[in-house]
């Protein structure tokens, strides 16, 4: 499809648009609460596919689309902000909604609330990589890609996110037990 696209078809470019803009609003929406920003920034996105039919190679057609949509957002933040997140804007604001936990499926709410207030505590980063890897189910390649970081610092910070949040839940417990 993403090839179609490069050549100039527009039912391909069509399908693109309908396969991904749900995820990217989905994933944007973690960044950006303003519904109106979100969507010029994904209307921007895709006009500026159309417009360049980018050559680029692509592994991850998703991951692409993500990365060049939390570009955009950042660039929407900048503009709206006279002070940008920070220098390399790799640790900016990202929250989980309830929609987004792990434990999405989990009907005792006392569990869900321990695990919201753990995820609470975690840094942005970590944060954004879980939401990336368990809820969007991208690989360790396109995780990195997103947030530029390389292969095994995804698997690093990954591996510490789950740690953190396993003894954030143990203490959690330990505390509400007694």
């Amino acid at each position: 499809m993403w090839e179609a696209y490069q050549q100039g078809d527009h039912h391909s470019f069509a399908l693109l648009f309908r396969r991904y803009y749900e995820p990217l609003v989905q994933y944007g929406n973690k960044f950006n609460g303003n519904r109106d920003i979100l969507e010029d920034c994904i209307q921007e996105l895709f006009t500026e596919l159309w417009q360049h039919k980018s050559q680029t190679q692509v592994q991850s057609v998703k991951a692409y689309l993500f990365k060049s949509l939390k570009y955009k957002l950042y660039r929407a933040h900048q503009r709206k902000m006279a002070d940008p997140f920070n220098e390399n804007h790799s640790d900016v604001l990202f929250e989980l909604s309830h929609e987004t936990l792990l434990v999405g499926r989990e009907q005792d709410a006392e569990k869900t609330a321990r695990v919201l207030q753990a995820l609470g505590q975690l840094s942005n980063r970590q944060k954004e990589i879980i939401y990336l890897k368990f809820y969007q189910e991208l690989n360790y390649e396109e995780v990195s890609e997103i947030m530029n970081i390389n292969y095994q610092a995804a698997r690093n910070l990954l591996y510490q996110s789950i740690k953190s949040l396993k003894k954030l839940l143990t203490t959690l417990s330990a505390f509400l037990f007694f």
